[in-house]
């Protein structure tokens, strides 16, 4: 099942850029994700924590780029969730500030029975964990820190689909 979302910042590209590489490379995206898969709740209230993300870079350009993700919860209840394959990208708007976008492919666990489960409600929390996520990254792009060019925390926007 497909799945994405996406938020304008009133962040430049290239400061945007380099907060997602650190992000990438300091391991940064672990907190954000266990907070989205920690909505997710089984049975009568254990809640699975997310264990393993990886994230690889992805090419860059002077206008675009971004990290290539793989969500996948593990331990006792870790069948119970689907893996999740996605691209988190930043695109340059020019002076309109900076595109983050997420967008990827996920399976719901149990074969036919979980497809049907997806459709009636697992894809709105599917939906609902990618937006809560991205928003998360979001807000860590866009606060200023280190040499930030701005001395206010800046606000993402979201992006009407």
């Amino acid at each position: 099942m497909f799945v994405g979302d996406e938020i304008r910042l009133d962040v430049g590209f290239a400061v945007a850029r380099e907060r997602l590489t650190r992000l990438g490379a300091s391991g940064a995206l672990f907190a954000p994700s266990a907070d989205a898969y920690g909505l997710v709740r089984v049975g009568t209230g254990g809640v699975v924590k997310l264990v393993r993300v990886q994230a690889r870079e992805l090419s860059w350009t002077d206008s675009s780029g971004g990290l290539a993700l793989r969500w996948e919860a593990t331990g006792t209840g870790g069948k119970l969730f689907p893996v999740l394959d996605a691209d988190l990208t930043a695109a340059d708007l020019g002076p309109q500030g900076t595109l983050v976008k997420l967008a990827g492919v996920y399976r719901p666990p149990f074969g036919g029975l979980g497809q049907a489960l997806d459709r009636a409600v697992l894809h709105r929390i599917a939906a609902a964990t990618i937006k809560g996520f991205l928003a998360r990254v979001a807000a860590e792009l866009a606060l200023p820190y280190g040499g930030a060019e701005n001395s206010e925390p800046v606000r993402p926007s979201s992006f009407s689909q």
